[in-house]
């Protein structure tokens, strides 16, 4: 065809050269060149424009097998998306039906990273298809509900370490699974159970819920509740006639006595440092009488010393952990020592050992007698606090409420009210008389770690690590004043026994202060120790201030117009 269109070409190229040689001589001698050039230029113009559609055709030659191969490479796109066809679609191979057939065959080969796809591929729409008909099941949110039905489908009830929130999910799944392979027989009959079981107990778990809850106590926490109540009527029948009467007295004059007092402890100064222990020092407490003092330390050895000389006179071991608390009895010589073994140990002057008290699942913290003197208070990290019988050393309470554990407790000087601080940042208020928690005061944001009521009776003070005091009313349910007390946390806060005029406290800045209960002002910083001072107690008459710490120095501050007041009484 080519061969063709070239001798057309030609042709009709020397048709208008002989059409010009067949005229007239005339014609030849004028000899019109300018008209020959442009017969001679127009035609080859149009042969040159009218090859250029046949100039396509030969370009696409290796693409003329394309329509063959489609087909053939379609289907594996479907098949497998990862495959690619660029090795197949190379256009220096001029053997297009032989290249057809072996890149058809070599893309349908599946590789081996490409199954591995595949197969997870599937396996996670699986477990999406799973997930979402899990989430569409029902499953029970009680604890013991779960419990039941996974018994009832044959499965472990619980696994090791596994939580709640985990078991409920492993039931889901579990369902989940039953449902997807069709065994929906057994689910239902495992659900009528359940639903046959809950009709017949329905009235007890009814009482099972009911909020708030109750558990029953002894009859020794019975008598117990009886006779705190019946103190404490008596106790705040007195308190409030000794109240009357400073208001209603014309000699008694209020601001008088807070002033004297505030200024005897404005000149306490140190009188004794004496080493208490070859091991930092945990807990100290004055005797009711003031003429001893009890200190503990970290080896769990606990010891009595002579006032205001200190002298030692006995030493109590027993625990096998670290002593963390000792208290003085408000109304017999027993000493009462807390430890890090989980146990409460009673002692008398002489140290033999009279009770012990085991119970709490955790170390214990801080210790504190009722102002009865019959029972024994402990707080412990296992989230309770505890109420002990003295002469029985039977455990009377068991009292839950806080989050995180427990580190502080205090009794209210009638001995109706009980409060507790911890790590939880609360300080709660409970009613020994009915176990109810009255009151829980939010305000610290670190944990609280000292807590003591005020002899008033309306006050209450709480310290801790977030190097502030806190004064509560329990009158306005509210807090009264931000102290901000030290530059380290606050480990002990106490009121003046007598009156409360006065309270001090102790810090991890090495120092004690005492501040005036009027308008809490400092009135006095006790500076000597050397290391963080873990705790301290006040005299009865405010007389002594005594203070131990991890210097293993026990440090007594005494008035300077005390030895005056002695001679005035002897006089």
């Amino acid at each position: 065809m080519d061969v063709d269109e070239e001798t057309s070409v030609s042709a009709s190229v020397t048709e208008p050269s002989s059409a010009i040689t067949d005229g007239q001589t005339s014609v030849a001698a004028i000899d019109p060149i300018p008209i020959q050039p442009v017969l001679i230029v127009t035609p080859p113009v149009l042969p040159i424009m009218a090859p250029l559609p046949a100039v396509p055709p030969s370009i696409p030659r290796p693409l003329a097998p394309l329509p063959v191969r489609t087909p053939a490479l379609r289907p594996l796109q479907v098949q497998n998306g990862d495959v690619r066809l660029s090795e197949s679609d190379s256009d220096h191979d001029d053997s297009g039906p032989n290249r057809t057939i072996a890149g058809s065959a070599a893309e349908y080969e599946v590789s081996e990273q490409s199954r591995q796809v595949r197969e997870r591929q599937e396996k996670a729409m699986q477990e999406l298809l799973m997930k979402r008909r899990a989430a569409a099941l029902a499953v029970p949110t009680n604890d013991m509900a779960v419990r039941a039905r996974l018994r009832r489908l044959g499965e472990p009830i619980t696994l090791f370490g596994e939580r709640e929130m985990e078991r409920r999910d492993r039931l889901r799944m579990l369902m989940a699974k039953l449902d997807a392979e069709g065994q929906l027989e057994r689910l239902m009959k495992a659900h009528e159970d359940e639903e046959a079981a809950a009709s017949m107990t329905k009235d007890e778990v009814e009482e099972e819920i009911q909020y708030p809850f109750y558990t029953e106590g002894s009859n020794a926490l019975l008598r117990a509740r009886v006779e705190i109540a019946l103190y404490s009527i008596s106790r705040a029948a007195l308190r409030l006639q000794r109240a009357r009467r400073k208001r209603d007295d014309p000699d008694e004059d209020l601001d008088a006595e807070i002033d004297w007092a505030l200024k005897q402890a404005g000149s306490l100064v140190l009188d004794c440092s004496e080493i208490g222990d070859d091991r930092p020092l945990s807990g100290c407490s004055f005797s009711h009488d003031g003429k001893m003092l009890a200190t503990c330390a970290l080896n769990g050895v606990a010891k009595l010393w002579s006032m205001p000389q200190v002298k030692k006179v006995s030493t109590l071991k027993g625990h096998t952990e670290r002593a963390t608390d000792v208290a003085f009895s408000p109304m017999d010589n027993y000493i009462a020592t807390a430890s890090a073994d989980r146990t409460a140990k009673l002692w008398n002057t002489e140290g033999f050992l009279l009770k012990t008290f085991e119970g709490h699942l955790d170390r214990l913290a801080r210790i504190a007698f009722h102002p009865s003197g019959k029972y024994l208070g402990t707080t412990s990290f296992d989230k309770t606090w505890r109420l002990w019988d003295i002469d029985t050393g039977e455990e009377l309470l068991l009292q839950e409420g806080h989050s995180r554990s427990v580190y502080g407790i205090s009794f209210h000087q009638d001995g109706s009210l009980a409060a507790s601080c911890g790590l939880d940042s609360l300080a709660r208020v409970w009613d020994l008389r009915s176990g109810r928690s009255i009151l829980a005061f939010e305000g610290h944001v670190k944990p609280v770690l000292g807590i003591s009521f005020s002899p008033s009776g309306y006050h209450l003070a709480t310290g801790g690590e977030d190097n502030t005091c806190r004064i509560w009313d329990l009158r306005k349910r509210k807090s009264l004043y931000i102290i901000p007390a030290h530059s380290n946390s606050i480990s002990q806060v106490k009121f003046e026994p007598q009156e409360g005029y006065f309270l001090a406290t102790a810090s991890y800045d090495m120092t004690a202060k005492v501040w005036s209960s009027r308008d809490f002002k400092p009135v006095k910083t006790l500076s000597g120790h050397e290391a963080r001072v873990t705790s301290l107690d006040i005299v009865e008459d405010g007389q002594y201030i005594a203070s131990v710490s991890h210097d293993r120095t026990i440090k007594l501050w005494s008035s300077k117009n005390s030895g005056k007041d002695k001679a005035m009484e002897i006089d």
